[in-house]
Formats: structure tokens, C-alpha cells, sequence
């Protein structure tokens, strides 16, 4: 665990420089990019998908609806997704296939309501890498680490250098292969030293401007959490500046979510 109260050490006696699969904190770098590529004018919020990725149908789903949650679109893409590795066959060929059917798959008009939704952020990441004639780990860079000085962010980490959940006989877990289509979701890795320094960069010190759509919100607390199959993680700051970010092997996702909030409110009576 990481906190804005306590210095830099993992409550299992870890290092902070291992990478770690961060899950869906991938979207709040997503979103971010999202907004800074608008700022610099090479698209705007409001673009339809169809403007980037011309496959797509005429659906009235914008760049921002899926950055919110409300383009309509279902949290996963249609078909089977095997436990052991559910996104490996979700590569850019299936999405390319999926984006004529968006109007098919969106089970409601957008900007309705707010439904959590992985393909959603897989299309966002395919019209961003299309607006910015680049690959998606290219266009985070320039737009988003490169700025927060973040260098121990990757899609394809030395898994050497990873940490891995143990498993049967403490051998450790084969990771999801996410680093695909569905990488603009949640495929990045990073070390918990470089996933704090991302929080504390982009909620506290603001050094981006204005926290992209991507985070969630509840009262004074922004947030999100990430989950594979074998990790979890809880990152958030108040707006008094307290922050939190823990990431766990081998842990229930909702526990570690609570972790977090306890974190935060126990750092308010902190001495």
C-alpha cells in the first residue's frame, strides 16, 4: 500500500520497482490522453466515432460518451471469454469486425445513462491511436508519462521484472494477455512507485490540468480500481490531498476496493 501519509514501501514487504498489471487504472491514462489530445487540438471531445473510425456506423456516440461510460455500449464485446485468459483473442482484426455492429451492440440511445464499459474504452483507444497516426503506447507517452515524468509504465513489461501472483507450488501465475484491442481498458503494467506517482500527479498536484472524465467520483473522493484475474487494485485522493493507491496479488477485487477507502479515512486522523 501507498498513501499520501506514509513513505514509499508495500504493506507485503515488496519493492516498489516490480511491474504489476494496474487493470482498468489503464482508462484513467486513456482519459487522459483523451483530454490532452483535445487540448492540443487534434480532435475534439464531442467527435463522433465514425469521424476516426470510419467503419463505425452514424450512432451519435462521441469520443466523450465513451470516456464517460455512457455511449450505451455493453461492458464486454459480444462471445466467449475463457477465465483462464478472457481478452487474448480480442485483438484489433475482432475489433475492426465489431465497429459496423456498434449501433446493433449499444443497447440504449447515448449519453443516457451511465453503464461501465470495457469495449467502450477498447473503441476509445482505436480512435485515439487513428486521430494520432500512432500506436496507443506512443500516444500515452507523449500525451500523458512524458509530462508526468512516469517512465516504469508499459504494455509489454520484461515479466522478469514483474510480480506475479504465486500459484500451484508457488510457481507464479500466467498473467491475461491484454495487450491487444482491449489495452486501452486495462493493459498496462506499472510499478506501484510509477502508479502513485501517476495519482498523486494527476489528482493532487494537477499538473495536467483538470482530472479527465475517466476517474469515478463519489463526494470529495476521485478514484478508480483495476482487476485481472489474479490482481487487484484501489487508487483514489481526496480532495484535501490525501491519496491512496494499494495493489494486491491474489486478492477479492471488492476487498481491495475497501482497503483503499479504509486507507483514506483512517490517514484523517493520521498524526
Amino acid at each position: 500500500m501507498l498513501n499520501g501519509m506514509a513513505p514509499p514501501a508495500l504493506s507485503d514487504g515488496h519493492a516498489v520497482d516490480r511491474f504489476v498489471q494496474v487493470g482498468s487504472l489503464t482508462k484513467v491514462v486513456t482519459g487522459t490522453a483523451m483530454i490532452r489530445m483535445a487540448a492540443s487540438g487534434v480532435l475534439a471531445l464531442d467527435d463522433p466515432v465514425e469521424r476516426w473510425l470510419p467503419a463505425a456506423p452514424r450512432t451519435g456516440i462521441t469520443l466523450l460518451h465513451l470516456a464517460r461510460h455512457t455511449s450505451g455500449l455493453p461492458r464486454l464485446p459480444p462471445g466467449h471469454f475463457p477465465r483462464r485468459d478472457p481478452y487474448a483473442a480480442f485483438d484489433r482484426p475482432a475489433l475492426d469486425r465489431l465497429l459496423p455492429r456498434l449501433d446493433t451492440l449499444a443497447a440504449r440511445p447515448p449519453g443516457q445513462v451511465e453503464e461501465y464499459s470495457n469495449l467502450g474504452y477498447a473503441v476509445l483507444g482505436a480512435a485515439l491511436t487513428a486521430a494520432c497516426g500512432t500506436t496507443y503506447e506512443e500516444l500515452v507517452a507523449e500525451y500523458v508519462l512524458r509530462p508526468l515524468d512516469i517512465t516504469e509504465m508499459t504494455a509489454n513489461p520484461d515479466l522478469d521484472k514483474c510480480l506475479l501472483a504465486p500459484g500451484l507450488l508457488g510457481r507464479p501465475r500466467r498473467p491475461w494477455t491484454m495487450d491487444g484491442a482491449i489495452l486501452p481498458a486495462g493493459g498496462l503494467w506499472a510499478t506501484p512507485r510509477a502508479a502513485a506517482d501517476l495519482v498523486v500527479r494527476l489528482l493532487v498536484q494537477r499538473r495536467l490540468g483538470d482530472p479527465a472524465p475517466s476517474w469515478q467520483t463519489s463526494n470529495s473522493l476521485r478514484w478508480h480500481n483495476g482487476a485481472t484475474r489474479h490482481a487487484s487494485l484501489f487508487a483514489g485522493a481526496m480532495e484535501d490531498g490525501r491519496w491512496v493507491l494499494i495493489h494486491r496479488l491474489n486478492a477479492v477485487p471488492e476487498d481491495t476496493d475497501r482497503a483503499g477507502i479504509k486507507a483514506l479515512k483512517e490517514s484523517r486522523t493520521a498524526p
